[in-house]
């Protein structure tokens, strides 16, 4: 009999701790690591030669919507192949518990629009076999599952339970709803909940609801917010992930502060980007960050570090959400967005937006997709007439015509029959300002992946793999050892992990064993077309090279990117698989 289950020998091993790397072998017995260097004659039951790899502890992502796809996906792909061995989900108050029966359907209309996961996909995918918390938590323990889980309250189910979707939109809890969410909170919590999530972006959200409505997050009150802190602080566990940004900086950061001194936890606040040309950008937020943390405020930064583009459709596109005038138009069913994107009305107030947006909606558009005029014709659903197009920005095709960018997208757009697809060309990412982030502010993770979400137009689960290959390989600018620690050590920290995100004798055997001179995004800017859905629908997807192995608890769940079908992930209630 073996008296290990795995060996992994003559590896580089990078223990997530920041301790320089050094030659050595690792030993798993029963999902945890049983020793670290050294020697052991013992037989293993499965060895991998590690000659010339990286050993380290698998990834931890902080930010992804797979609360539907893990039921049919337990790997959590595009993470998954990535060497993401943990996600939370729940991200941004948005998820499928608390949730009574009739409202079942509704929620995943929601989920269809605020984070673009194929509705036919989730009707056919999704077994519903819970209405609470604790009920959902049971459901998802007994899911195969390849990676590690932990869960959020989705807040926004949680208000929509408590008060019924119309109140929820439209005005404050009372005392009693309120004083209902902090015990459904509660319960929650004893169930095995990590903390909760939030969105407030504001009645021009940039993710509305399936409506074009706000999300039920979005105009929280702050009192209703404040209140379910107070649950975390009486119990002196969890976290809160919030994405807040109303347009009044300053008001913003001050309800951050309010809120960690309330809670007594951990803020992850997103989001914090680097332009590419202005540093305060970044330092900034990542100042008041630190000045935070002097006063004991446990703040930390969810950075977006990964560089995957963005190719979309105007059938399926949501992320202009926050003009008013572009989710007028593309609000809806395929024939209304048709019927809005003829109408003269809808046409002209994009066009009168456009040229007088305020520098937040300008901003948004930047990041999420492109500036119109920048985008590049990528295909035109296969119409001949059309091919002229194909290759050519938006904006060149406008001068041409005389036209307004926005009136070149949708009359293409509409001779497509609204698949005419746009991308987001790559204008360069500032590697020395994405590296400063990491390497001089204490509380920055890497990230932010969505994975799971806004599937057809976006690939952000690769980040792991680009970070280690861009900023580590390539640029030199970040250390091996600092990025095990961001990408693995320091967000299993902030999500309260108990023995997860670094290699250590005892600690759960969460390994990735890969080539750093072969890690490769495939393909690296924009993802394949893949039918592998539920229902037959499509996803971009962006595979991995150079992963020899990913192992969650123990087990290899990947080999050279081919999965071997094991589902040893856990949820991990309270931080722990215990």
């Amino acid at each position: 009999m073996s008296e290990f289950d795995l060996h992994i020998k003559n590896g580089t091993i990078v223990d997530g701790t920041r301790k320089p790397r050094f030659k050595g072998d690792l030993w798993i017995r029963d999902g945890r690591i049983a020793q670290i260097g050294g020697e052991n004659a013992a037989v293993a039951a499965e060895t991998i030669d590690a000659e010339g790899l990286i050993v380290a502890p698998g990834f931890v992502d902080l930010h992804t919507h797979y609360d539907a796809q893990i039921r049919w996906d337990p790997w959590c792909t595009i993470s998954g192949w990535h060497g993401v061995t943990s996600v939370v989900l729940g991200n941004c108050g948005f998820g499928f518990a608390p949730v009574k029966p009739d409202f079942r359907e509704r929620s995943m209309l929601t989920m269809t629009r605020t984070e673009a996961i194929p509705y036919e996909s989730m009707k056919a995918g999704m077994i519903w076999d819970w209405e609470s918390i604790p009920e959902y938590l049971d459901s998802l323990d007994r899911a195969d599952k390849g990676v590690n889980v932990i869960q959020y309250m989705p807040t926004a189910s949680l208000m929509t339970y408590v008060m019924g979707l119309e109140a929820a939109k439209s005005r404050p809890a009372t005392a009693q709803e309120r004083e209902e969410m902090k015990r459904l909170l509660h319960e929650g919590m004893d169930a095995g909940l990590c903390g909760f999530s939030i969105q407030r972006l504001g009645p021009d959200s940039v993710q509305a609801d399936f409506d074009g409505s706000p999300m039920v997050t979005d105009t929280m009150v702050d009192e209703d917010i404040l209140a379910l802190a107070e649950v975390l602080r009486e119990r002196d566990e969890g976290f809160i992930q919030i994405t807040q940004a109303e347009g009044n900086i300053k008001k913003d950061l001050a309800f951050l502060e309010t809120l960690a001194a309330t809670a007594g936890r951990p803020i992850l606040h997103n989001v914090v980007l680097p332009s590419r040309n202005n540093p305060e950008i970044h330092r900034r937020p990542l100042r008041w960050i630190d000045s935070c943390r002097e006063r004991g405020l446990l703040i930390y930064a969810q950075c977006g570090t990964g560089r995957a583009g963005f190719a979309f459709t105007l059938e399926h596109w949501n992320l202009y959400d926050a003009s008013p005038a572009w989710r007028a138009v593309t609000t809806g069913s395929k024939k209304d967005k048709i019927n809005n994107m003829q109408n003269p009305d809808f046409r002209r107030a994009l066009v009168e937006e456009a040229e007088v947006a305020d520098k937040r909606l300008r901003a948004i558009q930047a990041g999420v997709g492109g500036n119109p005029k920048f985008l590049v014709v990528q295909s035109v659903n296969d119409q001949p007439e059309l091919e002229q197009y194909v290759g050519r920005s938006v904006g060149d095709i406008a001068d041409e015509q005389s036209k307004h960018p926005i009136e070149v997208m949708l009359d293409l757009s509409l001779a497509g029959d609204l698949n005419v697809e746009f991308l987001g060309p790559d204008r360069g990412a500032n590697a020395e300002f994405m590296a400063e982030m990491m390497n001089d502010s204490a509380y920055a993770i890497p990230g932010v992946s969505d994975g799971g979400a806004h599937t057809k137009f976006f690939t952000g689960g690769s980040y792991t793999t680009d970070f280690l290959s861009w900023l580590v390989r390539d640029e030199g600018l970040v250390t091996l050892e600092e990025a095990h620690y961001r990408l693995s050590n320091l967000p299993a920290q902030a999500a309260g992990f108990k023995d997860r995100g670094v290699l250590r004798e005892d600690a759960a055997a969460d390994v990735v064993v890969y080539d750093i001179d072969k890690l490769a995004i495939d393909p690296p800017w924009i993802g394949d077309i893949e039918h592998d859905l539920p229902a037959g629908e499509w996803r971009r997807v962006q595979r991995a090279i150079g992963y020899k192995a990913i192992i969650v608890n123990g087990e290899v769940t990947f080999t050279d990117g081919e999965c071997t079908g094991a589902t040893p992930g856990k949820l991990l209630r309270h931080g722990s698989a215990a």
